[in-house]
């Protein structure tokens, strides 16, 4: 029989959040969905009054996060499965992404995460069980795509969370996975969804200019479709020993597969350099 869960989804207005939040009030179960702005129109959007609230929040907004789960305890009782999906695109060199900018993409796809693990974890801690699903990506892994590097590099922050983390609290009965995805038709790759660096320098025209050039193609054309990765989430959730990384899509588990043959040839080739610098044995 199956157990009805109670979900807590950051960043629920459109894209992977909006499906899965959907995918699970199908399924039977409860749903917080968060927003930054327009709750109203995603309370229509949802139709569920009963199994399902809307709160106003903005991650990087440490007060607002904890009254959101306070919110949420009050309504529901407890949360099973948070979905840490809040986050945003940034495209541009490293050279040409000002501090304010990198760091405003820190403070969501990073430290906004962090704000709402540390909200929820005393209420799992509390029920024993429980699972943080962190949304990362394809680019959190490997960085394939010039001018999204330092997007990426927050996602390779939040791998390195996930795995911290689930050390931690692997016994007190909570779970803990990131879910990278290749590419999904969300919306990412159109301007509403992600941000650019204002400065443009000429240096990089074959590279990130190339991409700035073709990334509004892609949007409508990835292979990955949202709907389905949601219903992989909700299995993800139900599943009694869920794995700490889960790749999502055939470019993303591709792209796996190359980066661990990648390193593991850089090891082989340079052991005898690396292994160098212990101290000689006796």
């Amino acid at each position: 029989m199956k157990t009805q869960k109670i979900w807590f989804i950051t960043g629920a207005s459109k894209g992977f959040g909006l499906e899965i939040a959907k995918a699970a009030l199908t399924a039977g179960d409860k749903v917080v969905a968060t927003v930054r702005s327009n709750a109203d129109q995603l309370r229509s959007t949802l139709k569920n009054e009963n199994d399902a609230l809307v709160v106003t929040l903005d991650v990087t907004k440490e007060d607002q996060v904890k009254q959101g789960v306070q919110d949420a305890i009050k309504k529901f009782g407890r949360v099973d499965v948070l979905v840490n999906n809040a986050g945003y695109g940034l495209l541009g060199a490293t050279e040409e992404v000002s501090d304010l900018e990198v760091r405003k993409q820190y403070d969501t796809n990073v430290f906004g995460l962090l704000n709402v693990t540390r909200a929820i974890l005393p209420y799992m801690r509390s029920q024993k069980s429980g699972h943080i699903i962190n949304i990362s990506s394809l680019l959190g892994y490997i960085a394939s795509v010039p001018g999204f590097g330092l997007y990426g590099s927050t996602k390779f922050a939040v791998e390195g969370i996930t795995e911290g983390l689930a050390l931690e609290v692997k016994p007190l009965g909570i779970h803990v996975t990131t879910a990278a995805p290749g590419y999904f038709r969300t919306k990412f790759a159109s301007t509403e969804s992600y941000q650019a660096a204002e400065k443009v320098i000429d240096a990089y025209k074959d590279t990130v200019g190339y991409v700035r050039g073709f990334i509004s193609q892609i949007d409508g054309n990835q292979p990955g479709d949202p709907v389905r990765l949601a219903q992989v989430i909700l299995k993800l959730a139900a599943s009694e020993n869920p794995p700490i990384h889960l790749p999502l899509g055939s470019d993303a588990v591709a792209a796996f597969r190359a980066k661990t043959v990648q390193a593991g040839k850089e090891v082989d080739e340079w052991e005898s350099i690396s292994g160098s610098t212990d101290y000689p044995k006796d």
